[in-house]
This record gives structure tokens, sequence and C-alpha cells, in this order.
């Protein structure tokens, strides 16, 4: 029986390796589900749990304190640069000390460097013997941190049994992802603060049940001791990692002097909004082991390694008021406002909370410091409270009647909305600022502004409105000459001929991006069909789910949107599509556009793609057939390169287009 149990516990751990580090499963989960159903049942039968079962992973009885560890090996901590002038510094004193090694008889190659991402999570140190996972620890002082194995055990990515039977330590770091921060929020009786707080609270906790409910992941990135066995360059190191099953980051870059090492940092800092995960800084090290073994350390840090600081992206200010702003489809939204604040090198003064209910389970209150995090170049997101109380702090009141013009308000599960879409004036202006934006009718000159200006100096309520106005009836307006009245009703005019993908998403139908626009358009090609088309019919499309599908179903069948969809066509409005002909140099494939070209903006680069025979694809998958990697090419290529997707280059892509 415990023979099944060993092959049961292997196969799982594959499966499971496979799932969690690999991101590339063999099986479904119905399949890992009935082998791992058998395991739990077997090991009942038998009261036997193998030290590397997965069932392990689920969590056990709480801790009454921590237990010390000492680890093998010192773990010393990394010195910090604050600037790029300091790390070039270091690199100067480095090459420096290997030329005075050289020069008394060290034989050493030239100094190759490697970057590295530097994890805004927990250093943890795990220890093997015979294969087996049998402790992990906390970094501590260095000399010895906290036993935490029973909470250790419940992050996946982390093996349980490895094919490497000798003594070893490895340290790495947990970190919780952003999108699991996200999700373990939305059904948190007190959400977290942030991604940091998340994994440290977690792994610190007495209870492992606790740790098991953050879904925490690891990557591993040095062996601090092993047994019978070393490395030349930390591309040994790394391969060895990964033979054995640990996750390691696929981020690592290489440089052959301080000019590439700085490029690499400058590369890290401008894609680090793409990941999700935080990072707060770039590691920067020497690939070579004797080099390093040559330059040695100090009381603290190693010479042969340095941390680069980031300008920090989460940070705390004072919450001074609440206000409710109103989107185009009526929904309210709060907007925070905040003592101005330093966030990756911008001023902020503002941060959004998703809803009312947002602002209840953060407990957020005006008059409260609040954490902030600003990442992707937008607004910042109010993340939480900081744990003190404020003596003048006062609750965020929840809006009876909307701001703007004074209706009722209706509630649809969290959130708030205006039923008033055809009187209320903020709702307008947004509603005609999307149907006029650059990526639907694009007329020209047109703002958000001038939205604001026409709704409340002519009246106009219906898209339909604009194409009924002269140059004559805009001079008679303010800060309208006839120069620009004529250029307005000029642009109004040049939209009446415009493609059917742009058409459908500048009416502003709900769950309706620029993508499944053009996906809608071309496989109805016209927006009559669209308009008849059921659910049935929505949902065999690619990337059209049955939520995007009941928004355009209820769309059309509202008499309201729907007749002002027909007075558009009525008024002269004329979109066409042309169908593209399915053949070319990327025919039958699904291709990613990713980092930045030289040649072309991606939009471009996308259509051109379409163009030519292929899918134009915004996420990388087992589906995706190819990924154009331009510059400073983020988390997409790194998960191409794990999946081992075909990746080229803007030149081959040039030469494939032509």
């Amino acid at each position: 029986m415990q023979d099944r149990m060993r092959a049961l516990i292997d196969t799982l751990n594959t499966w499971g390796y496979e799932y969690y580090v690999l991101d590339a499963p063999s099986v479904s989960d119905k399949e890992y589900d009935v082998k791992y159903d058998e395991l739990v049942k077997l090991e009942k039968e038998t009261g036997v749990v193998l030290p590397d079962s997965p069932t392990r992973r689920v969590g056990g009885e709480p801790l009454k304190e921590f237990a010390p560890h000492t680890h093998i090996v010192r773990l010393l901590s990394m010195d910090k640069a604050q600037s790029t002038g300091e790390i070039a510094d270091w690199i100067r004193r480095a090459e420096k000390l290997r030329a005075e090694a050289v020069q008394a008889g060290a034989s050493l190659p030239e100094i190759s460097y490697v970057i590295e991402h530097k994890f805004d999570g927990l250093t943890i140190c795990l220890t093997y013997e015979g294969g087996r996972l049998v402790q992990a620890a906390t970094r501590g002082n260095g000399t010895t941190g906290e036993a935490i194995l029973p909470q250790a055990l419940t992050i996946r990515q982390i093996p349980l049994s490895i094919p490497f039977t000798g003594k070893l330590e490895v340290h790495g770091e947990c970190y919780m992802r952003l999108s699991t921060l996200e999700k373990y929020n939305q059904t948190a009786a007190e959400p977290l603060k942030n991604a940091r707080n998340g994994a440290a609270g977690a792994l610190r906790n007495l209870d492992p049940t606790v740790t098991a409910k953050r879904n925490l992941d690891a990557c591993f990135y040095d062996v601090n001791y092993i047994e019978g066995r070393s490395f030349s360059s930390q591309e040994e190191m790394l391969a060895f990692l990964k033979e054995n099953r640990f996750p390691v980051s696929e981020y690592e870059l290489y440089a052959k002097n301080g000019k590439e090492v700085l490029e690499r940092i400058s590369e890290i800092e401008n894609t680090r909004s793409e990941l999700d995960y935080m990072i707060d800084g770039a590691v920067v090290k020497i690939s070579d082991f004797e080099t390093r073994n040559v330059l040695g350390a100090t009381e603290k840090f190693p010479r042969w390694a340095v941390a680069y600081k980031f300008e920090a992206e989460e940070v705390t200010s004072l919450l001074t008021d609440v206000t409710w702003e109103i989107g185009r489809t009526g929904k309210l939204t709060p907007l925070a406002h905040v003592a101005p604040v330093e966030i990756a090198g911008a001023t902020v003064r503002k941060a959004t909370l998703n809803n009312y209910g947002d602002v209840i389970r953060k407990r957020v209150k005006i008059g409260a410091r609040v954490w902030l995090r600003r990442s992707n170049e937008v607004i910042p997101e109010i993340m939480g409270r900081v744990d003190e109380y404020a003596q003048d702090e006062r609750d965020v009141e929840k809006p009876e009647f909307c701001p703007d013009c004074g209706s009722k308000l209706t509630e649809r599960g969290a959130h708030l909305f205006c039923p008033n879409r055809e009187g209320c004036l903020s709702q307008l202006v947004m509603k005609f600022s999307h149907f006029a934006g650059r990526e639907a009718m694009d007329i020209d000159a047109f703002s958000e502004k001038t939205a604001r200006q026409l709704l409340e100096e002519t009246g106009i309520r219906e898209f339909s409105d604009l194409y009924k106005m002269d140059s004559e009836s805009l001079t008679s307006l303010e800060r309208f000459g006839d120069k620009k009245a004529q250029k307005l009703v000029d642009a109004i005019e040049k939209s009446k001929n415009v493609k059917l993908d742009a058409f459908i998403f500048a009416l502003g139908i709900p769950n309706v991006g620029r993508k499944t626009a053009r996906d809608l358009a071309d496989r109805f090609e016209s927006i009559h069909a669209l308009m008849a088309a059921d659910q049935d019919t929505l949902t065999k499309i690619d990337d059209v789910g049955s939520i995007v599908a009941e928004s355009i179903v209820s769309f059309f069948s509202d008499p309201f949107t729907r007749g002002q969809t027909e007075r558009l066509l009525e008024a002269g409005v004329s979109p066409v599509w042309e169908k593209k002909v399915s053949s070319g140099a990327f025919t039958g494939m699904t291709v990613v556009v990713t980092g930045t070209l030289q040649s072309m903006g991606r939009s471009e680069a996308e259509e051109r793609i379409r163009n030519a025979g292929g899918k134009a694809a915004s996420s990388v998958s087992g589906k995706t057939s190819l990924v154009v990697a331009g510059e400073s090419a983020g988390s997409k290529l790194d998960k191409a390169v794990k999946l081992g997707v075909r990746v080229i280059g803007e030149e081959e892509f040039l030469k494939m287009l032509s």
C-alpha cells in the first residue's frame, strides 16, 4: 500500500510542479483530484503521511510559539545604493579589487554581472536532507531565524522533495501576487493593506491555515550551503535550482560592463508596473563565483553584490476628503483626496476607491492616514488605513442622491448608480467624450470640456444631435470663432465614415472594449447583424463570455440605446467593415506584441498582424503561436520563454511582414 502511496505522491508532486512553477499543466484538474482523493483515502486507512505528501500543504494545527532555527551558513544582508552614481562607484570598487587580485597572481575572468528583481516580500530559508524538506525559517538576524516549516508547507511552489540527496540550504523570497491580494481582499473581513504585509503576516502567523488562505508564491535565487558540490557561476547555480524543481526568477538579466548594468536596471524599473508582484529595486551580482570568493565580504555585506532601491510605489498619507465621480454608465465612484505625497517620482493628491463597500472594508475614514499604491502610471489606489486612531477622523458618508442632478441613487450589488441617463449632465459629458474619442468616432478637437459646453449651452442630449449642428449655431457660443466652429463641424461630418469596430466601441456598450468591438465587427460585418444577434451566437465568438454577451443583448434590447443607435444611422453615420483576407505571413497564428517597437506603435503592429492573416492577442498562453518582443519587454516575454513559445524581435517581425 505504501508503494502505491509513494507512486501517487511522486505523480502529484510532478503535476503540482508543472502547474504551479512551470505554469504548463499536463493534466486536467479532475485527473489531479482523482489521484489526490485516492492518496487521502490511503493515508486515512494506513495512518501514515509521508514527509513529501501534497496533503501536508493544507495547513495544520496552530503553533503555540515559533522555535528558533540556526542557519547552516549565516545569511548576509545586502548593501544598498540609492542612486546610479552609487552603483557606478560600487562597480569601480569591484573591478579595482579584481584587478588587484589578478596582479597578486589570481586567475580571474573579466567581471560579468547578473541583475535580478529585488522582491518586496519576506526572506525564507529552506533546509533539505536526503532529498526531503526538513525545515524552513525566516532570515531573523542572519544567524538565527524562526522555524516556520508548517507555514512553508502551504506554499505550493516549494518542493517537498528534490532529486539532490545531500544536505542543502537554499534561500529566496516569499511574496503575495497583486492579483492574489486583490482576490483575497474581495472577500476578506479585513482587507490586507499591501502585498508585503500580506506575505509577512502569513508566514509569521502561528496558525498555518491562515498562511494557506493567503496563497503565497515563492522564488529562490541562492544556494546558501550545499554538501559535496560547488558552483562556478550564477548561471550554473540557477540551473541546479531549476533541475531540483525550485521556482526561480525568469528575470535574470546579464551585463558585461557598468554601462550595461545601468541599462538593465533601467529596463527593470521601466517595466515593474507590468509585474504581478511588488519589487522595490534591482540586485546586481558578480556572476563568477571565484571572483566572489576573492572579493569576500564585510561584517554585514558581500562585496560582490549590491541592491539598487527604486523610489517607493507604496506610501502613506492623510485622507482629507472623499468626493463622488460619475462615469458614462451612471456609476458613482468614490475619489479620495489626500495630502500631497511623492510616489515613484510623482506628486499624488488623489486616489481611487472602488465603491462604498470598499470604503467600509478598508476602514477608510476622513482624517485618518491611509496606505497608497501606484502602479501602471495611473491614479493610485487606497489599500487600507494605517492602524492608528485619529481623534478628529469622521466617516465617509454614503450618498443618497446624485451629486450632479439630484436623482435618487439606485444600488446594484456594491455599486451606486444615477438612473437619470438622459438628464444627468456629468454622465452625459462622459458618454459624449467616449463617443468622440480617438479609438471611437475620432472627432478631432472634441474634448471633455467641449462636450460639457455643448451640453450646457446647446441642449444636445443624444449622439445624433451632433450631426445636426452647423458652424453658424456654434459661433454664437463663448470661445467659438468661425475657424474653430467650422473645424468641429468638419470633424463631425468626417466621422460619419467610420469603421464598424470603432462605431461599436463608440456606442459605449458595457463590458465591450476595443478588442471585443473588433471581434464583433469581424464576425457580423454590419451593425444591423450585431443588433439582431442572440446570446448563444455571441458566446461562440472567441473571448466573448456570457457576461459580455448578455451586456450586448441587453444594450440593443433597451428601447433608448437601440433608438439612439438607429438615429445615428438615420443621421448619416455609415459604419463599414472590410473583411480582411485571412492569408499572409501570420495565417492561422495567434501573435502577442510586447514591449516598445521602434518602427510602429503596438496598435499598428496588431493591425498589420491581422492584415497578414493572424490573430493579435493581448496575453500569452498555451495557444500563443508567436511573441514579438520589442524594447523593455516584460512579463509577457518571460511567460513566453517559460511556455516555450517562439519569440522574435522587431527586425524579424518586419521581414515577415514584407
